[in-house]
């Protein structure tokens, strides 16, 4: 007999691991392998206070904005729409599928609140690293 699926919300959803959804020779698996993260928290730390409104983890806002940088998304507005979407990209940052996606201001705001330099050096440090581990060539596709 053949079967029809009608498709329903899931009322609750834990059976969702991305860790298993993603594939094993996902590109960004060897990103996530290779590339050392963990010292733009050091690198910014001095950009924020003690006090106040916690804020997104800057590492999760770089690895959007190479995102971003590595699939061409045509502008931040349309990463964050796109994210919730992509198990990948929920992958990637450390987000899960329930998680609510900073809205495209805080890249904006971090980007303000670190200030030029200290953006472009975070961000060139992470792609040289990605350069250096062959990851990337370091020259623009034409399209």
């Amino acid at each position: 007999m053949r079967g029809q699926h009608i498709p329903q919300s899931e009322l609750f959803s834990y059976s969702v691991n991305l860790e298993r959804r993603v594939r094993d020779n996902h590109p960004l698996r060897r990103i996530q392998e290779l590339i050392d993260f963990s010292f733009v928290r050091c690198e910014v730390a001095d950009a924020y206070g003690c006090n106040g409104h916690e804020s997104v983890d800057p590492v999760i806002l770089v690895k959007m904005l190479l995102l971003l940088f590595l699939d061409n998304v045509e502008s931040e507005r349309e990463l964050m729409r796109i994210i919730p979407e992509r198990l990948d990209y929920l992958w990637f940052p450390g987000l899960g599928p329930d998680d609510e996606v900073p809205d495209h201001n805080m890249l904006s705001k971090a980007r303000r609140r670190w200030g030029p330099e200290l953006f472009r050096e975070v961000f060139v440090r992470v792609i040289g690293q990605c350069v250096a581990e062959g990851l990337v060539r370091g020259e623009r596709s034409r399209q």
